[in-house]
Parts: structure tokens; sequence; C-alpha cells
């Protein structure tokens, strides 16, 4: 049974892209996964001060105690992650890239990205943004961070599912992309990523 973990970057714990996040699970479960979220805008997670302490250490993470302690073990024991995010300004929310700096710490050599607690894992990410185009909304710039990411650590990106939606609860009305959350949970569920 696959174990995907989520995590929830916008401040809106009802928002888009956690709407989004929920039919991802919802798709996940269906497929038979545990799946476990957290909503990082209601968590104690502190900036990266570059100590480099993580470096060079072996499975120890950062040495910062915030809640990225709590997440720290749920990483490493999943086998999907699934990043969700609104865009604001252009790229993924302050929320989000503050849980992606620390997640530098689960890597003890930089230089050596497949020894980083997160290669080899399934990744799903899920946004939303504002404008209709994810170019002049911003979204492709996440897109590209997500990619580059995870070329470099490596993991394989199993999915991206990203739409429209102003308002809050608004993407609700976008089947096509409530469609693609779904199955994108139930790939991340599979063994392979195929269904």
């Amino acid at each position: 049974m696959a174990k995907i973990v989520i995590v929830k970057g916008s401040p809106r714990r009802f928002g888009n892209s956690a709407i989004l996040a929920e039919q991802v699970a919802a798709g996940a479960k269906a497929a038979g996964a545990t799946v476990e979220s957290f909503y990082l805008h209601g968590m104690d997670i502190q900036p990266c001060d570059a100590c480099d302490s993580c470096q060079g250490v072996g499975d120890i993470d950062c040495i910062i105690e915030d809640d990225m302690q709590t997440l720290y073990p749920k990483l490493r024991a999943a086998d999907a992650v699934v990043y969700a995010s609104p865009i604001y300004w252009f790229t993924v929310s302050a929320q989000m890239k503050l849980f992606m700096d620390r997640c530098y710490g689960m890597g003890s050599d930089i230089d050596d990205p497949e020894e980083h607690a997160l290669a080899g894992k399934r990744i799903g990410v899920v946004l939303t943004y504002g404008g209709d185009d994810p170019f002049d909304s911003g979204a492709v710039n996440a897109i590209r961070m997500f990619q580059d990411t995870f070329n470099y650590i490596p993991a394989e990106i199993v999915g991206m599912v990203y739409g429209y939606a102003q308002d809050a609860g608004e993407i609700r009305k976008n089947r096509d992309v409530m469609e693609k959350a779904y199955e994108l949970g139930k790939k991340l569920a599979s063994d392979t990523g195929d269904l």
C-alpha cells in the first residue's frame, strides 16, 4: 500500500489548490493508498539559515527545531509527495517556498543529489492561478521550478494538474481539472506510476 504525503501551501485552508489536493487524496485513497495531508500555513516552519549543518551528516535533517521535524520522517517514509500551491506573484506561495527550501536539509551532500531523501519518490504537483493562462499568470515559473528540482534530485514527476480559478472554491466548476486531480491520485497510488 502506497504512502502519500500532501503538502498544502495555500493560506486558505479551503482554497482552490487545497480543493484540488483533496481530489488527489480521494483518487489515491480509492486506489488503496494511505494519505496524510499537511496545511503548511498553520505550521511553524522557519526559513533556512544557510548554516549547512545538514550537509555531510547522513540521514540527519535540518537542525532547526520547528514543525519540519514532524514533516521530515513523514517525507522520508512516503512513496509519493504532492505539492499543492496557489500561484502568488508569479510563483508558488511563500509557505510552499519556505517548505521547499527546508527540504534542502534532507540531502546530506548537495553534490550527490541521488542521496537526497526525496530521490526516487513519485511526485505530484497541483497549482491554481488567477490569470487565465499558465504563462501570464506565472504558473509556468512554478512548473519549471518543480521540473528543475526533481530533475536534479532525481525524482519522477508523475503528473502536474493546474488550472484557473479566481474566487475561493471556483476550481470545482472546472470538471476537467478536478477529474485530472483525481486521476493523478490514482496514478501516485500505483507501484509504477501507471494505471
